[in-house]
């Protein structure tokens, strides 16, 4: 059993800055608040240390991993955007053993008012590597099932699944769940049509997400919520990431 002594998040301070943010995207403003900012920074850095070392937990590949590894700049990149707002209005971590631009899957951190969530698994694969994925689900049918039909995979990701993409800002993180950002009408060419879980070579990616209300990370228990979260996914990402692994 472990035993942990964390200064918990402070969620609500986090959510209050990003509200401001979204209606005061702008530079004078910001800089006015950079104290708050800051505040609000150092308060979702210590969330993702302690997530960090929880997940390390029952998935130490990770355990290496700092902070600095798993954070991005709060500045946007305007420059082919027709939104020109300076500063994002989330704050996000991707806690991947071989670094956020990696292949392989990992676990993502989401703070977003109105659209908070925990994801999990491989996304924008190169195409000869999700080929390679689809064959190994072929090969391995019995295993990936037992993945993707567990109680506890279905109960985070397919129980309330809408099928559309939560990263775009549809402000649907409060209870909406899914299983592959993207899938193609039909069967991906070079694989039978017929094929009885045909479904599943249909996805273009193999990422799971779980969107949760703005209380979940205002909770003094939301590591114990997200380890379950997280752990329910495991299985499938570590699937797909024995097949990744061989490409990167």
């Amino acid at each position: 059993m472990y035993i942990f002594n964390y200064n918990i998040m402070n969620g609500k301070m986090i959510l209050r800055f990003l509200r401001d943010i979204q209606l005061n995207n702008n530079r004078p403003w910001f800089q006015e608040h950079r104290a708050d900012y800051d505040a609000a920074r150092a308060e979702f850095e210590q969330g993702v240390a302690d997530a960090i070392a929880r997940i390390a937990t029952f998935d130490d590949e990770i355990s290496h991993v700092t902070v600095k590894d798993t954070t991005y700049r709060f500045y946007r990149d305007t420059r082919f955007s027709a939104d020109k707002s300076p500063y994002k209005n989330h704050f996000g971590a991707y806690i991947n053993s071989h670094g956020k631009k990696a292949l392989r899957g990992g676990y993502y951190i989401h703070l977003e008012p109105g659209n908070c969530l925990l994801a999990v698994g491989n996304y924008w694969l190169p195409t000869n590597i999700l080929t390679a994925c689809r064959n190994e689900i072929m090969v391995n049918t019995d295993e990936w099932l037992k993945c993707v039909q567990s109680s506890e995979f279905k109960h985070f990701f397919l129980s309330n699944s809408n099928n559309q993409n939560p990263f775009l800002g549809e402000q649907q993180g409060n209870g909406s769940s899914g299983f592959g950002l993207e899938r193609l009408k039909t069967c991906p060419a070079g694989f039978p049509k017929d094929w009885e879980h045909v479904q599943w070579l249909r996805l273009k990616d193999y990422c799971a997400w779980h969107g949760v209300g703005e209380d979940f990370f205002q909770s003094d228990n939301w590591l114990d919520d997200m380890e379950r979260v997280f752990r329910a996914a495991k299985p499938m990402m570590d699937f797909m990431n024995a097949v990744i692994d061989d490409y990167e």
